[in-house]
């Protein structure tokens, strides 16, 4: 597997799916989840609407993942996650970890090859970025695909900042 760190806008990505640093409510909000609702389009917030209706009235848990249509995105999905808020005492790293890997088994579940990142639980949660970035490097290179699912050929953590995408750069070095 690949796997690159770019300075960009994750809304703009030509990859097969993006994963959206998403709160459990999953109905939007600030930072990567607005743009990416913003950018989707309407049938991106009637889908999350859809899945509280159905499959997780009570939101997506810390460290879980599910999956939407892209809709008017470039790629064909969005693996929305919910990180962990630092700032709410949710300070393992287990569970960031967690959103990372959970996010590539739900991508080789749809047949993706080619997933972009943003630097989930950075900012308004509270985590560091040099943080992040090592905890989702290592969670990345030591994936494995789920049995008979296929494998994804290329991560792509796309970073808002010169900041964070230093870190991140620092991150894959090691």
């Amino acid at each position: 597997m690949r796997i690159e760190a770019v300075l960009g806008d994750i809304t703009r990505q030509d990859v097969d799916t993006v994963v959206n640093a998403a709160n459990s409510g999953l109905l939007g909000g600030g930072g990567v989840d607005g743009a990416i609702h913003r950018a989707a389009g309407p049938g991106l917030l009637e889908a999350c609407r859809e899945l509280r209706r159905s499959a997780l009235p009570d939101g997506l848990p810390v460290g879980g993942a599910v999956a939407t249509p892209g809709f008017a995105l470039p790629a064909r999905w969005v693996i929305h996650t919910v990180g962990p808020n630092r700032h709410a005492g949710q300070t393992d790293p287990a569970l960031l970890a967690s959103c990372f890997s959970g996010s590539l088994d739900v991508a080789a579940g749809l047949g993706a090859r080619s997933v972009a990142f943003p630097a989930v639980s950075a900012g308004v949660y509270g985590w560091a970025a040099d943080d992040v970035a090592q905890v989702a490097a290592g969670a990345v290179r030591s994936w494995v695909p789920p049995a008979g699912e296929a494998s994804v050929g290329l991560v792509r953590f796309v970073l808002f900042s010169p900041p964070l995408l230093a870190a991140f750069e620092r991150a894959l070095a090691t």
